[in-house]
């Protein structure tokens, strides 16, 4: 396996880069990411919208979280590559279709995330907030929305470790990732697969095991702090309400 790994790291890590586009393990690690940051922003407003007091806003936005929760990310990948085309007549490349997926479908998890951040706070945040005369856009906004990000802190490496592990998928529509790397390795070595794909599972291993105990320390971390919040919660919420009144 030394011997292998010597041989081929380098095109294991970026693939082709510089003579060619990105691939291997940079690029898994890129598209995880950009997928990630990318969902976030919608996530938050799908996950706001969960949550919201009106209906109408609520309820489509319900019904879509649960319809692309409920499709394996598989189906969203093909609707991307062949579907969409066939409809726009704009043809994507592989890191765009694969990007565009994942996006569409850690959104609808976010949403969930999101939701169940907001849910998880004492009433009392957003009550004290309105009393105050915050409107509900002003108050969610101000005094929840920021408190409920940092109790999804745990949630959102492992929703990163879960979008590193769904990047292989890109191997169906010919993306260079990581496991499409490994399997053009095989082909040039072909007699080493235990060796090769090995490598490949301890390296995925590394990577969401790593991420995986940031994400246990981080919520043990905020475990510790959950005491104190909620011996304090009572002034907190006037407080931070208060606050979030005069910035308006």
């Amino acid at each position: 396996m030394l011997e292998l790994i010597n041989t081929y790291w380098l095109y294991f890590l970026v693939g082709q880069y510089p003579n060619g586009a990105l691939g291997g393990l940079a690029l898994t690690l890129v598209l995880a990411a950009g997928a990630l940051v990318l969902a976030l922003p919608l996530g938050v407003v799908l996950g706001l919208a969960r949550v919201s007091p009106w209906r109408v806003v609520r309820w489509p936005v319900t019904g879509l979280v649960f319809v692309v929760r409920g499709t394996p990310l598989l189906m969203v990948i093909f609707w991307a590559y062949f579907f969409l085309p066939s409809v726009t007549g704009v043809k994507t490349g592989q890191f765009t279709t694969m990007l565009l997926a994942l996006v569409i479908f850690n959104a609808a998890y976010l949403a969930e995330i999101v939701r169940a951040g907001i849910v998880g706070l004492p009433r009392g945040q957003m009550e004290c907030a309105r009393a105050l005369g915050l409107p509900y856009v002003h108050a969610m906004r101000l005094v929840v929305l920021p408190q409920a990000l940092r109790s999804m802190l745990p949630s959102l490496v492992n929703q990163f470790v879960s979008t590193i592990k769904e990047t292989s998928l890109g191997y169906i529509i010919g993306l260079t990732e990581v496991s499409f790397i490994a399997t053009q390795i095989n082909t040039q070595v072909f007699t080493r697969p235990a060796e090769v794909f090995g490598t490949l599972g301890l390296t995925y291993f590394v990577l969401c095991f790593g991420l995986s105990r940031l994400a246990y320390g981080l919520e043990r971390r905020l475990a510790r702090r959950a005491p104190q919040a909620s011996t304090g919660s009572t002034a907190a919420a006037p407080t931070a309400a208060t606050n979030a009144a005069a910035t308006t």
